[in-house]
């Protein structure tokens, strides 16, 4: 991955994401996909179930993540499951004012894009997920340097490192 090298986990929930990035052969850490998504011809990707009626963090059963509507959620549901007890959220933005992606607008056959109402409930979502994952001793730390979500301590990504 061109982006994260050093990465043990990538997570992508979209097909249209993972097929634009030919199912990133050449990653070597952990692939992890929404089961659904019909990616059978790329090899060593793991599935997840996303219980699409729950927009919260699930921690059982394994393998099945909330929804909470993006991969955003979803990857910190993951990490959750996978026992993590810190999160830093990175590029966690959620706001239209860099754009609709902080590396700018998805242009590939099939991607989509968000809006200012996917956004809003978005947000309502991690926001929701706040006081639950800090019963669990969870602790999320929004990195992100512009972020409509307000529900977790902010620090630089410097700070929390």
């Amino acid at each position: 991955m061109d982006l994260c090298p050093w990465a043990d986990l990538v997570y992508g929930c979209d097909s249209a994401w993972w097929e634009h990035r030919n199912g990133l052969l050449d990653f070597k850490g952990l692939k992890v996909c929404f089961s659904a998504n019909g990616l059978q011809n790329y090899p060593g990707i793991r599935r997840v179930v996303i219980n699409r009626r729950e927009d919260r963090i699930l921690i059982e059963p394994k393998g099945t993540i909330g929804n909470g509507g993006n991969s955003g959620f979803q990857a910190l549901n993951l990490a959750v499951q996978f026992g993590a007890a810190r999160v830093l959220l990175i590029g966690y933005d959620m706001t239209m004012s860099g754009g609709a992606h902080w590396y700018g607008n998805n242009t590939w056959r099939g991607a989509g894009n968000p809006n200012d109402g996917s956004l809003r409930r978005w947000v309502e979502h991690f926001d929701s997920a706040a006081p639950a994952l800090k019963l669990m001793g969870v602790e999320v730390i929004n990195c992100s340097p512009i972020s409509a979500i307000k529900s977790f301590p902010r620090k630089s990504l410097e700070d929390a490192l």
